[in-house]
């Protein structure tokens, strides 16, 4: 069986935790083939991020034609855009394709670093429209109008409860009018770099597999708290997850 052809659109983090590091490590873990579309070179560890910049929208389109045209694609996840430029031609890019989209509308990292400015967010509509599914946490909800208004702009959303203050966090996906909900026992760890684009990219290595939106949201859960129990503990801050051992946790 050929492995689901994941292009992850996204920034680098040069400490490999988050970004397009983490959704490559995701989608070889989960039996994917990754590809990536570098949309922004960071300056990042666990601690912070200390510099960022974009690269040309010219060079994004530039890797996307290049990964669809010859290798193909089955899923697409975005997470860091870099500017508002980038995200139209991201946009302009998708409308001509007609595999499932993962959209993880990062703005600020883990460590507190703003990653997206607001002409970049306001270009992010273009974006949730194409998307099968779209991933904002609860900050990133609040800052983009709060639940129905990114219903009314998004086939499906998922509402991850990570930032909540309970015990147990609670995960909601609501597609087609149906709502399904996750609820776990919070994993007591400062580990936590990159749980959104790790939680983003397996889905869309679900989805690019043929697995129905809710269960590859249920996968993607499943390997995101199981990284978190193998996180190495590096790092002085947020440290990275354990992509790598999860291979011996079942996922």
């Amino acid at each position: 069986m050929m492995p689901p052809r994941i292009l992850t659109i996204a920034g680098s983090d040069p400490s490999g935790g988050a970004g397009l590091q983490a959704d490559l490590k995701t989608i070889a873990m989960l039996g994917g083939y990754g590809m990536s579309a570098i949309t922004a070179i960071t300056a990042q560890n666990s601690t912070g991020v200390f510099a960022v910049e974009a690269l040309s929208p010219a060079m994004v389109a530039a890797q996307i034609d290049a990964c669809v045209s010859d290798i193909g694609v089955d899923a697409v996840k975005i997470g860091m855009l870099g500017s508002a430029a980038i995200a139209h031609v991201v946009a302009d890019r998708l409308e001509k394709l007609t595999v499932p989209v993962v959209f993880d509308p990062v703005m600020i990292a883990t460590s507190g670093g703003v990653l997206a400015d607001d002409a970049t967010i306001a270009a992010f509509a273009r974006l949730m429209r194409l998307a099968a599914v779209t991933t904002p946490n609860l900050p990133e909800l609040a800052a983009l109008g709060g639940e129905a208004a990114l219903l009314a702009r998004t086939r499906a959303l998922l509402i991850k409860g990570g930032h909540g203050a309970d015990d147990v966090l609670t995960d909601r996906l609501i597609a087609d009018g149906v709502e399904t909900v996750w609820q776990s026992p919070r994993i007591d760890t400062r580990h936590t770099h990159g749980t959104g684009c790790t939680l983003a990219s397996a889905m869309a290595c679900g989805l690019g597999a043929g697995l129905p939106l809710a269960q590859a949201v249920a996968r993607g859960r499943d390997f995101v708290r199981a990284a978190l129990l193998a996180a190495p503990g590096f790092g002085a801050g947020h440290g990275p997850l354990g992509h790598q051992a999860v291979r011996d946790l079942g996922v």
